[in-house]
């Protein structure tokens, strides 16, 4: 595990009863993209949540480029390196697209002191460039003055992963990037991941399977909460136990 840039070595997250994510040892080699998939309810966002210090593991440990994170809180994994984008869009509506993503810079070149957040931002020169390369990377500029609530659900998805970029992370967690997208929203989003990822590595949970083997090197596939294949795309799709559990009927 000390060649991966994330690994996680027999994490399990125990809820009474239910254990949510159990004994998954995985390692994500750097300048990969990794798809997580499997049916509802087979633990995948439980482990981003433990990936990211939402929540803490009941046993085992996560290493980030060979330290120990578990147990960090979610501000300190974000200093380290790791940033995420949900499933729900998450934003200020009546800010500007350029105001969000120059809120999450800002964080980044701040000690996150009151008056860092009181100083007009047009001081903050290194974060507003920043906000800007930003929004470049995921095609927004044209909107940046635009109240990001009066965004394309499509736009939306692109204005959070333009605020986890925002972050400069090493590695980038995505939940469910194409959920509620149309086809042509999809292949757009499909044309973005492919663009980040020569600079950044990612992860993503993701229940569209075209573009899971369309832009993964490896897919882990998880089912009751534990770890049941992990692989390249071709490999996994002739897994049978893959099929059995997702692939040829499970839910997204």
């Amino acid at each position: 595990m000390a060649d991966a840039l994330l690994a996680t070595d027999n994490l399990t997250k125990e809820f009474s009863a239910l254990i949510a994510v159990d004994r998954v040892s995985l390692e994500i080699e750097a300048d990969s993209v990794t798809a997580v998939i499997g049916p509802n309810g087979a633990g995948k966002t439980t482990l981003f949540n433990l990936l990211t210090g939402k929540l803490d593991p009941t046993s085992g440990s996560i290493s980030f480029r060979g330290e120990r994170i578990d147990g960090l809180p979610p501000h300190e994994i974000v200093r380290r390196g790791i940033a995420r984008s949900y499933q729900i869009t998450n934003f200020f509506a009546d800010l500007t697209v350029l105001e969000n993503v120059r809120l999450a810079a800002q964080r980044r070149h701040s000690r996150l002191s009151p008056g860092d957040f009181l100083s007009h931002y047009s001081s903050k020169e290194d974060a507003l460039d920043d906000a800007q390369a930003a929004l470049e990377s995921v095609d927004l500029m044209d909107v940046r003055d635009r109240p990001a609530g009066n965004l394309s659900h499509g736009q939306r998805r692109h204005l959070e992963v333009g605020i986890a970029l925002a972050l400069d992370p090493d590695l980038l967690l995505l939940d469910e990037p194409t959920a509620g997208m149309s086809p042509d929203e999809t292949h757009e989003m499909k044309d973005l991941l492919q663009t980040i990822a020569q600079d950044i590595t990612l992860v993503l949970v993701e229940h569209d399977m075209d573009v899971v083997m369309d832009v993964s090197d490896k897919v882990a596939v998880m089912n009751r909460g534990s770890l049941i294949a992990y692989d390249t795309p071709s490999v996994v799709r002739e897994d049978d136990e893959v099929q059995r559990a997702y692939l040829s009927g499970g839910a997204g």
